[in-house]
């Protein structure tokens, strides 16, 4: 416990003088705490008060739900580009993602300064063979513009029934004059992993994001690898992590250990030190030692550089390519409610 002490603050007026007493530590921090606590429920009040507001004298009548979904989605947004609020109707869509296989264009996006910008297009879809390039930025959809909708507000509007037409204006990186681009919906089956043999004597393997399938498509191309280039003149692995949006964690963690025998692939910190957990590699290398390059540019992300960084630390893999995009977070699925 600290020793009480007097202070002596002089005042505006000359002369004037006030003694106080040092307050103990663990008060203030208790006043701190109550203060906050106050504030809270004032903004919360303030909430209160806008949302009858609304509900009473908006023009036209709204969606009680509505209100208070975009309010929820709006606090989210504010905490960084890439934590939001998914609906029944999302959770479903994030789901067939995961699984490879849904329908859209084929496209990652993320929300940026209020517009839409193109993480990456993926392998093979209307999206890729329609020219839409990693960073572009999305503008309008359908003459519609985006600036002031959800993230989830904007993939529901891009995606649509097979075979449906969607226009995009978009502004390719560089370039100043935007252009509309006119995109035919289709389903998405991903592929994630395909593999080739490059001039008989190396292994070449495309990971285009981290599905459910990604592991097991992984250890069958290097199966056929092998099974075409004999041990002895096979050179080594080149593996494409380019343009590739990342994915489910676990599956970044176990096609990191298939090219490690040991060590730590990642790491995760929160903000109670509880929440720390560390990944190590457990499969074993299956390509038994051989060297390794790992091709990258900014669209690579996400679980991407996980497996990218983990390869490098470990002097597995050297990198080819360019600056990754950057996503240094791992983002949890909170269920809420019911769920629906």
């Amino acid at each position: 416990m600290l020793r009480k002490t007097s202070l002596l603050l002089l005042g505006a007026v000359a002369g004037a003088a006030v003694t106080l007493a040092a307050i103990e530590p663990s008060k203030l921090l208790l006043n701190s705490a109550r203060a906050a606590q106050a504030d809270t429920y004032r903004a919360l009040v303030l909430f209160g008060d806008v949302l009858e507001r609304v509900r009473a004298h908006y023009v036209e009548k709204p969606d009680d739900s509505k209100l208070i979904e975009s309010a929820i989605s709006g606090m989210l947004n504010g905490l960084d580009p890439h934590s939001s609020y998914m609906d029944s109707r999302s959770f479903r869509y994030m789901e067939a993602e995961t699984r490879g296989e849904f329908g859209g264009l084929g496209i990652e996006v993320m929300l940026e300064n209020g517009f839409i910008k193109v993480v990456t297009p993926i392998d093979d879809t209307p999206a890729a063979k329609a020219g839409i390039r990693a960073d572009d930025i999305i503008t309008h959809l359908d003459d519609e513009p985006v600036q002031g909708l959800t993230l989830d507000q904007v993939v529901e509007k891009i995606r649509g029934p097979e075979h449906s037409v969607i226009r995009l204006r978009i502004t390719h990186k560089g370039d100043e004059a935007p252009i509309e681009i006119a995109i035919t919906r289709a389903k998405i089956q991903v592929r994630s992993v395909r593999m080739k043999v490059e001039g008989s004597d190396v292994g070449y393997i495309r990971i285009t994001q981290f599905t459910e399938q990604t592991t097991d498509g992984l250890r069958t191309a290097i199966m056929e690898i092998t099974n075409q280039i004999p041990n002895d003149k096979l050179k080594g692995y080149v593996i494409d992590l380019r343009n590739n949006p990342g994915g489910l964690l676990d599956q970044a963690i176990s096609v990191s250990g298939a090219f490690l025998d040991h060590g730590e692939i990642v790491s995760t910190r929160g903000r109670d030190p509880e929440e720390t957990e560390r990944f190590n590699a457990r499969s074993g290398d299956l390509t038994k030692g051989k060297p390794v390059i790992v091709l990258i540019n900014g669209g690579s992300a996400s679980a991407s550089e996980i497996v990218a960084g983990a390869l490098q630390d470990h002097r597995r893999a050297t990198l080819v390519g360019t600056r990754s995009f950057g996503k240094g977070s791992v983002q949890t699925i909170i269920p809420l409610g019911s769920g629906n």
